[in-house]
């Protein structure tokens, strides 16, 4: 997140808490009242972010290993398309020949059980 980007969501949430208390002041609630409820909905956003930020690290969901994932994926992606019909069906070869011996070893070692 941006410096920018900080003091955006800074200069917003004081500009909304200011716009909530005067609107609540204005549809008739007393000064203690008003200031109350607009005390009320930040911590609510406040634990709400909390929430979802502690949901996202215990799911480890996280935006950097999220985008390096993506980066991953693309890049395994521009390989493969750019092997030629000989490399591909070369790899395709080793792939089965590797995927039929993890299937004998786990056959072997389920008859030593």
């Amino acid at each position: 997140m941006r410096r920018r980007d900080v003091l955006g969501i800074g200069l917003a949430l004081l500009l909304g808490g200011g716009l909530l208390y005067g609107l609540l002041l204005w549809a008739g609630l007393d000064t203690g009242a008003a200031q109350q409820v607009s005390s009320v909905v930040f911590l609510l956003g406040c634990l709400g972010w909390t929430a979802g930020y502690l949901k996202r690290v215990l799911s480890r969901e996280m935006t950097l290993k999220a985008q390096w994932a993506t980066f991953e994926r693309q890049q395994i992606q521009e390989k493969l398309h750019s092997l030629s019909p000989e490399e591909w069906q070369a790899l395709q070869a080793e792939l089965a020949s590797e995927t039929e011996e993890e299937a004998e070893g786990g056959l072997t070692e389920q008859g030593k059980c």
